[in-house]
């Protein structure tokens, strides 16, 4: 018998306790059960002989998701006590002989990763990551996902960080890395905007006026305020330090936008003011508008850009865009801010050489005006303004 037949008929054997116990409970009948034990040991010897390749493990590991998923329904279904072996734990590894096989498979190593978050399997995720960077320090696609992953689930931007920064270290001539780390922190002041909106952090000033008018007045009757603590104590108190620390933060750099505009400037530095890649800057901000802090950043890169390069399309563009960044189509100040926006795109015409590309853009930026529900003289202007670009 050959070595990889001897290898195959080992692994095979390990199984045999597990199928034993799901024909015993009733779980698969004696037909499922042979059909599983001769689907592995096509798997097992095809992964054992020479000429495997990455593919025949992912096949092998999806087979094994789908006889656990069964597993699964079966014993919900009949109401019978859980088996003692564990699906999730065969299929990492398979995952894992695969990994072991072909370190460079980037593709296996990220299904792998995936499955085991989808289980919910944390710890396993941040080991196969840290194995998967090893390997793999150039691939930026890796580093994002780390600190995806450990923001998202963890809830860590301190190592959401370090990851960023690490991958900068590997890849700094990656732009995409550049981007995401810039998309990351705009994400963070997102979600410290949103948490400090829930608690009612930015309205205590104004409720603070508020209170102080109703005062004033003699013939207002004062009640009793009642407070949280007064409800329950002790969640207050167990709050009180996270609302204290995210009050402190509003005027710390974090939520001004100093360190998206740090990382803006690095970029820069590393890609020689690279215009179009500042664009690409700039559209990231497009999906954060309502943010306090985005139009300091937004501003910041149409200036960089109105420096650096002033006649570029892109610079055009983006001052274009400038003109309605915080300004919302039902707003009453849209329709000025349109007139500024037409009024911006002539005088770019009139100075860039790339005016193709500048034209394709602005179609592209008027027509998603269109899409809104305007009054109907402004859509008539937009209209016009199409004509003449087309």
């Amino acid at each position: 018998m050959s070595a990889a037949a001897d290898k195959a008929r080992f692994f095979l054997e390990q199984s045999v306790p597990e199928l034993k116990e799901l024909e015993r409970k009733k779980i698969f009948t004696p037909e499922e059960i042979t059909a599983v034990a001769k689907k592995r040991s096509d798997f097992e010897h095809k992964i054992n002989a020479r000429g495997s390749s990455p593919a025949d493990y992912a096949q092998y590991a999806e087979f094994e998701i789908n006889v656990d998923m069964l597993r699964r329904k079966r014993i919900k279904r009949l109401g019978v006590k859980a088996t003692t072996h564990n699906g999730q734990r065969r299929v990492f590894f398979v995952f894992d002989r695969g990994a072991r096989q072909f370190p460079g498979d980037l593709k296996l190593w990220m299904q792998s990763i995936e499955y085991a978050r989808s289980q919910k399997a944390l710890k396993k995720v941040t080991q196969m990551l840290t194995n998967a960077l090893r390997l793999h320090p150039t691939k930026p696609e890796l580093w994002i996902y780390a600190a995806r992953f450990a923001l998202e689930e963890n809830g860590d931007m301190t190592e959401a960080r370090g990851y960023m920064q690490r991958g900068l270290r590997f890849c700094k001539n990656s732009k995409e890395m550049w981007l995401q780390n810039f998309r990351l922190e705009i994400n963070w002041i997102a979600k410290i905007h949103a948490r400090r909106r829930v608690l009612g952090i930015e309205k205590d000033a104004r409720k603070e006026e508020e209170i102080k008018v109703v005062g004033e007045d003699d013939n207002m009757m004062m009640l009793p305020k009642l407070t949280a603590q007064d409800i329950a104590p002790e969640e207050e108190k167990e709050d009180k330090v996270d609302v204290t620390a995210l009050a402190n933060l509003e005027s710390t750099p974090i939520m001004t936008g100093a360190i998206p505009i740090a990382i803006f400037d690095a970029a820069m530095e590393q890609f020689q003011n690279d215009s179009n890649l500042a664009l690409k800057f700039y559209e990231e901000t497009s999906s954060f508008e309502s943010l306090p802090a985005i139009g300091s950043v937004s501003a910041h890169i149409d200036e960089v850009l109105q420096k650096t390069s002033p006649n570029s399309w892109h610079a055009c563009a983006c001052h274009i865009s400038m003109a309605t960044l915080e300004v919302k189509l039902d707003d009453p100040g849209f329709p000025a801010a349109l007139r500024e926006v037409l009024s911006r795109i002539n005088l770019a015409l009139a100075v860039t050489k790339q005016l193709e590309s500048l034209k394709e853009w602005c179609r592209g930026l008027l027509t998603g005006y269109l899409e809104g529900d305007l009054d109907p003289a402004l859509q008539q202007i937009l209209q016009s303004k199409l004509r003449a670009l087309a």
